[in-house]
């Protein structure tokens, strides 16, 4: 049959089992955007209230249900507004696919209204990305779009579609063979991260096993990519069967149980105790899923030096990238770990757990007190986990609330905690939120955002009221830049250079503009009571909870320093 390129862009996103798209319309994708009017039953189309948002809100899609998120914008400025989405998402490995159209074919290259060549703009940022130049390509270009998108290491493919192409009419046939596509992706030589998959070599498991076997001291440093492979059980078993601790980055820290007793909580530069003197001392780093961040090593010449290193990845650019490895297992991490599984012996590690247990027991003591004029971020962690529960998404924006989150929030669910890591974007959760609530309406979302962060989204209010989004936001306010602050506290003699937000808005009376509750909470009492209201009320909510200017997220390890020379607590010299 013969349709238009703008139904074949429905037609193959029906085909890929996408059911929601968030976009935002203009000229150039006003074609798209027809039809989507007319396949309003086959697909749902949410309107954000930024370009931005729609990005964020379909990798939060994508985090929470394992599928690829989509986004749609037209040219020129609302093409370029999906950037820091999309780059999000590349950083953390986030299957998405993008779909701008641009200005016609002959006006291409020609400086045209609202032009930008946006392949060239997100290149790096991007997997692999398309500009669509004839109609008959169309088609085999989105399902090649998702397949690069979702295989190997998942990441963000773009689509750039001229306007003309989008009303031109060609012959399209519906997809046979869904492996064909997987096939043709090969022909594709410049497609950055893994896309194909083999089974792990024999000799690299073999290699790893020993190294397990003979370790005395291992530890395991679980990254995002066990989040992205489902293999949290997996994961559990391994770590059961070998009496290994688990420390975890910030994009696992929902990967294994953090009321487990090996669970040793995040490691690196805001990483606890137990997690940053366990790979320290350890003679074997078993890093799964994990791409040896900055964050988590510090200063790489000082990295696990008494330990050797196992690296188990599925994308082979990040074996010996940062950190010098003495074995690796190149594969996808669920089918690498149930292969070492009964390669492993079973074993009990007492003298080195037993030591990892008494680093756990240091704990900074600037987090034991509330005041009857501010909350103490630990006590907000605890009163949000029980009153919400362990089935409850906790999404964040960036900043001291996400690191915070990221040390006090028992979870205990694989993917319930999402927030931005690699990329660091604030701004991030509240569309992020929006797209997980949508992808599972029948759980909630309570995103925890800092004052500073939720400026930069708070438009998207609008989507939450709108579409009747029972998320409850709570604003860990500090009238600051926060984490800016701490540090030009900590290293630029306390001058606090535009990092006070003491300027408003009032975020009860913006909820209210929006037809949302607002609740204003000063005290751990008054916290307590409004969320449990907020929460149970199951509608939307902003919880104004304040926070002191100078709390501090501690441990913390200076800049480039070993993971191992941490700040637990601050002098009165550097408070006063």
């Amino acid at each position: 049959m013969k349709i238009t390129g703008s139904q074949i862009v429905i037609e193959c996103l029906v085909e890929q089992g996408v059911d929601t798209v968030f976009g935002y319309p203009g000229g150039a994708i006003l074609n798209i955007y027809d039809e989507l009017y007319k396949n309003e039953n086959r697909i749902r189309h949410i309107l954000t209230a930024h370009e931005q948002g729609a990005s964020h809100a379909a990798d939060g899609y994508a985090r929470a249900t394992g599928k690829v998120g989509v986004c749609m914008a037209t040219s020129g400025p609302g093409a370029t507004n999906l950037v820091t989405g999309i780059a999000t998402a590349y950083m953390d490995s986030v299957p998405l696919v993008a779909i701008t159209c641009n200005v016609g074919k002959s006006l291409l290259g020609k400086d045209s209204f609202q032009e930008i060549d946006i392949t060239g703009v997100t290149m790096p940022i991007t997997k692999h990305n398309f500009i669509v130049m004839d109609v008959k390509d169309l088609a085999q270009t989105i399902r090649e779009a998702f397949a690069i998108a979702r295989s190997g290491r998942p990441g963000p493919v773009l689509i750039d579609i001229p306007k003309d192409v989008t009303a031109a009419v060609t012959e399209f046939e519906p997809l046979k063979n869904p492996s064909d596509v997987d096939m043709l992706i090969s022909r594709h030589k410049n497609i950055k991260r893994a896309v194909t998959l083999s089974e792990p070599d024999e000799g690299q498991l073999k290699m790893a096993a020993e190294l397990i076997n003979g370790a005395k001291r291992p530890v395991i440093y679980a990254g995002g990519g066990v989040k992205i492979s489902g293999a949290e059980k997996e994961l559990l078993a391994f770590a059961e069967k070998a009496d290994i601790p688990v420390s975890e980055s910030l994009m696992a820290r929902d990967c294994f149980p953090s009321l487990h007793p090996l669970c040793t909580w995040m490691v690196g530069m805001h990483g606890t105790k137990a997690s940053n003197m366990a790979i320290t001392e350890s003679d074997l780093v078993i890093a799964i899923g994990a791409r040896f961040s900055d964050r988590v090593y510090g200063d790489s010449s000082k990295f696990a030096q008494h330990a050797k290193v196992l690296h188990i990845d599925i994308d082979p650019a990040e074996i010996n990238k940062n950190i010098s490895t003495d074995g690796c297992v190149v594969g996808d991490v669920k089918q690498v770990l149930a292969a070492l599984l009964p390669m492993i012996n079973a074993v009990k590690h007492d003298e080195w757990i037993s030591q990892v247990q008494e680093w756990k027991k240091e704990y900074p003591s600037c987090y034991d007190k509330n005041t009857k004029d501010s909350i103490n971020p630990k006590f907000i962690c605890e009163c949000i986990n029980r009153i919400a529960g362990e089935d409850t998404f906790i999404t964040t924006e960036v900043g001291q609330h996400q690191m915070w989150t990221a040390q006090f929030y028992p979870f205990s669910k694989p993917r319930t905690f999402i927030t931005s890591g690699g990329l660091g974007t604030m701004g991030y959760g509240t569309g992020a939120a929006i797209g997980i609530q949508l992808a599972k309406p029948e759980r909630r979302v309570v995103h925890i955002a800092g004052d500073g962060s939720f400026r930069m989204n708070c438009n998207e209010l609008a989507t939450i009221s709108h579409y009747n989004l029972p998320i409850v936001i709570v604003v860990e306010n500090n009238n600051a830049l926060g984490n800016v602050r701490m540090w030009q506290r900590l290293f630029y003699g306390k001058r606090f250079s535009q990092t006070t937000l003491d300027f408003g808005p009032d975020w009860v009376k913006l909820a209210d503009a929006y037809g949302i509750k607002g609740y204003r909470a000063t005290n751990a009492k008054e916290f307590e009571k409004f969320f449990a209201e907020a929460f149970k009320s199951g509608k939307a909510a902003i919880i104004d909870a304040r926070v002191d200017k100078d709390e501090m997220v501690l441990p913390m390890v200076p800049g480039g320093k070993p993971i191992y020379n941490m700040i637990m607590e601050l002098s009165k010299e550097m408070m006063d």
